[in-house]
């Protein structure tokens, strides 16, 4: 069993909304990833998606985008980004999704020797008093997660946790979000969230002996990062 990561997919087919008005790295950018994807990936692996799935409003119109990916191999699993505004509760969600897709919201699951849990995370960069509310509620969701994946890990198994904003600012300084990734003794952590030629983003950091990916499509040429 592999499991590889991506994010960002901001899919539309149920609304008009294109991607491609960002850039030509979004020109038939679907095509790309599903190809890769079907090359890579076979029915007992592990995809990893990490928020920002769809544009779609509503859970109804968003599962027409998650029928697409529905069609790829591999087991999905899937964590809110700060434009999936068709997240209903989870409840519905995992009640509407197809088979061999799983949600991670203050849960982990469990595949092989990997225990994967996670949460959206929030912007830490010029922050309000709002900004800051949901920073300590996303910090008090990432640490009930990761309760959650103690109580299912056995002693030799990987925790990797998965986000959708970045856990450290433009400066890859520790922050609230890294004290509790250390204090769990986490592998791996996989975000996406990051866009454009010019954002400020490294691919690949290892940091305090944890792994973390950038997995945003645009970032990662439309491919799959493997992750283990």
């Amino acid at each position: 069993m592999n499991i590889y990561a991506i994010s960002d997919l901001h899919l539309s087919f149920s609304t008009d909304k294109p991607m491609d008005i960002f850039g030509a790295c979004w020109d038939g950018y679907w095509q790309k990833i599903c190809d890769d994807w079907n090359t890579k990936v076979k029915d007992d692996d592990v995809v990893l998606i990490a928020g920002d799935i769809s544009w779609a409003m509503t859970l109804e119109d968003a599962l027409m985008d998650i029928g697409e990916i529905a069609k790829l191999p591999g087991k999905k699993v899937i964590v809110k980004g700060n434009h999936d505004y068709w997240w209903a509760s989870v409840s519905k969600i995992r009640k509407a999704l197809p088979k061999d897709f799983f949600v991670i919201q203050n849960n982990a699951i469990k595949f092989g020797d990997t225990v994967i849990c996670g949460t959206r995370l929030w912007n830490l960069t010029n922050q309000n008093q709002a900004d800051k509310k949901i920073c300590e509620r996303e910090k008090l969701r990432l640490e009930m997660s990761l309760d959650s994946a103690l109580r299912v890990k056995q002693e030799d198994d990987k925790i990797l946790v998965m986000c959708h904003y970045p856990p450290f600012d433009v400066t890859l300084s520790d922050s609230q979000y890294t004290q509790v990734l250390e204090k769990y003794k986490v592998d791996s952590v996989v975000y996406g969230h990051l866009h454009g030629k010019d954002c400020r983003a490294v691919k690949y950091l290892e940091k305090n002996n944890i792994k973390y990916y950038l997995t945003s499509c645009d970032q990662v040429n439309n491919k799959l990062v493997k992750i283990y």
